[in-house]
């Protein structure tokens, strides 16, 4: 299962629009995920109409929305556990490891990972036996240096990771 993973879109308040690059990628993949802060309503309906399938959580941007804060979906025997990650930087990958382990908590264990957005930089760390990831700004929203996305492939509970880059 080929999962595309963006966040931090800022269409249109940071990003006239999404780059095509983003687009193709989320358009070629099984599933894409999104960690919020779309930031309008027509960023939300373009990504849903490229995405075969979407799962999406709402930031900080994108109350309007009414988009759940935390989601979750199970690819390629990988759980995915999406929350936007609002808050300060200083404690971002702890409240992003206490949403995965509230939403797995008492369930069978499976490789569950951990995604979240907010500070437009890209992070894949193991913690707490969790993977944690954020794709960065798939615009390149400042403070980001330039646009980031993951492009995963899910199978047979693993999961393999690549950060795609593009112009900021």
């Amino acid at each position: 299962m080929e999962v595309v993973i963006v966040s931090d879109t800022h269409v249109k308040s940071r990003a006239a629009s999404l780059p095509a690059w983003v687009e193709a990628s989320i358009e070629a993949a099984d599933h894409a995920v999104h960690a919020g802060d779309f930031d309008s309503r027509p960023a939300y309906e373009r990504i849903d109409a490229l995405a075969e399938g979407l799962t999406a959580v709402g930031g900080n941007m994108d109350r309007a929305l009414g988009l759940p804060a935390v989601a979750r979906v199970d690819l390629g025997g990988v759980r995915f556990v999406v929350t936007h990650g609002d808050g300060d930087e200083g404690d971002y990958e702890s409240r992003l490891l206490g949403a995965v382990e509230a939403n797995v908590a008492g369930e069978e264990a499976v490789p569950t990972v951990g995604v979240g957005g907010h500070t437009h930089r890209v992070l894949d760390a193991e913690r707490g036996g969790y993977r944690l990831l954020n794709p960065g700004s798939a615009t390149g929203a400042w403070p980001a240096q330039r646009a980031t996305l993951i492009e995963a492939t899910a199978r047979d509970g693993t999961l393999s990771v690549a950060v795609r880059s593009g112009e900021g």
